[in-house]
């Protein structure tokens, strides 16, 4: 097999914001592994699978996979009798299983999540290096200097964040329960400190109408989506449904017919009435959307137009940097362990709890405002 060979990644943001800032950043790289032959691809899936049965002294261990990593990785996971989810998803799975190693199959902050939530455990990951540019862009330094400008504010983090970012802020949310926290927050007459994403800030803020500050971060897959060549696109697919997640352009949002997280894009490909749809996220979601729905057709949406560049070709470089060679030495040698500071780690941990027990309140039936009563900002 050849050896995996590294790419630069440019993934700048704009100089400024309107509302918040961003760090200076610009640059960063991915390591990606080649593709095995069929031959190496059938014996490493067999000797992972085999790795994690035998894995601590024959007690197994358990491998949780996101929507955007290669395919083999998402069916592995199934197949062993772990999950392919959501970052919160994969880590609360994490928590409640019986395995005490968990090897997860993402980018670092999930990792990193997965160890807050089961300090107790060991959390692998097939590679310490796949980051992410929310994360990158978001370094506790700056955020936190931003954060002290506005005493008043309540910090409200998405999940692509360090540890320690996420241990400076009130609440963590996702694209899934986002809308449902800010709206609450809003409701209780609290003002709000966004970050890292500014396109999802910038959703959120239309939805909800709460007074926002946004730090000005981007995902370098979701920034890529343009308007024109999506319009583009749609004219050669008038029956196609548009579905686009939330840290997508204003202007790609504006042509969805749903918006929404990975998960609700899975719910609104299986509910909606049509046999054709273009999927404006990470191209790694569509194995999941074809397995699911064989008898629909999934298009990427486009990454280019007039003055763009395509940085990210609707894929992740660094969830890229999950392989079945990277896993396979992962559980055979302990490459790959995830630590987390523990003091850092109970404070990261206060404003996962808080999006934990709302989100578990509102299937509960409780109403929102309810569920911020007595919890507020840290």
């Amino acid at each position: 097999m050849t050896t995996a060979s590294v790419i630069d990644v440019d993934y700048e943001q704009p100089a400024g914001s309107q509302a918040g800032s961003a760090c200076d950043t610009r640059h960063a790289w991915a390591r990606v592994p080649p593709e095995p032959s069929p031959d190496e691809r059938i014996a490493l899936k067999e000797r992972i699978r085999r790795l994690l049965r035998e894995h601590d002294g024959g007690r197994g261990a358990v491998m949780v996979s996101h929507f955007y990593v290669h395919p083999d990785l998402q069916d592995l996971a199934e197949e062993t009798g772990g999950i392919v989810s959501d970052s919160l998803e994969m880590a609360r799975f994490g928590r409640d299983h019986a395995a005490q190693t968990l090897v997860v199959s993402g980018v670092r902050f999930m990792g990193e999540t997965s160890k807050i939530l089961s300090p107790e455990k060991r959390v692998l990951m097939p590679d310490l290096d796949a980051n992410c540019s929310l994360d990158l862009g978001c370094p506790v330094e700056q955020f936190s200097a931003f954060c002290d400008q506005h005493p008043d504010r309540t910090v409200v983090v998405y999940a692509n964040t360090s540890a320690a970012v996420k241990a400076r802020a009130d609440w963590l949310v996702t694209s899934s329960c986002a809308l449902d926290v800010v709206n609450a927050l809003h409701a209780a007459g609290q003002k709000i400190l966004w970050g890292p994403d500014r396109h999802l800030g910038d959703y959120i803020q239309r939805q909800t109408g709460a007074d926002m500050v946004s730090w000005n971060g981007a995902c370098i897959v979701h920034d890529e989506f343009k308007a024109l060549e999506l319009e583009l696109l749609m004219k050669e697919h008038p029956k196609a449904k548009v579905l686009v997640h939330p840290e997508s352009p204003s202007d790609v949002i504006a042509l969805a017919h749903a918006v929404g997280s990975t998960s609700a894009i899975l719910n609104a490909a299986q509910r909606m009435d049509a046999s054709e749809f273009i999927v404006a996220t990470d191209s790694g979601m569509l194995h999941k959307l074809r397995t699911l729905n064989p008898g629909k057709t999934f298009i990427e949406a486009p990454t280019a137009g007039n003055g763009g560049t395509c940085k990210s070709c609707a894929h992740c470089p660094w969830m890229a940097m999950n392989g079945l060679v990277e896993l396979a030495n992962a559980l055979e040698t302990g490459a790959g362990e995830i630590h987390v500071d523990p003091a850092l780690g109970l404070r990261a941990r206060v404003p996962i709890d808080r999006m934990l027990a709302f989100t578990a309140g509102l299937k509960n039936g409780h109403a929102p405002g309810s569920l911020i009563a007595g919890i507020g900002a840290a």
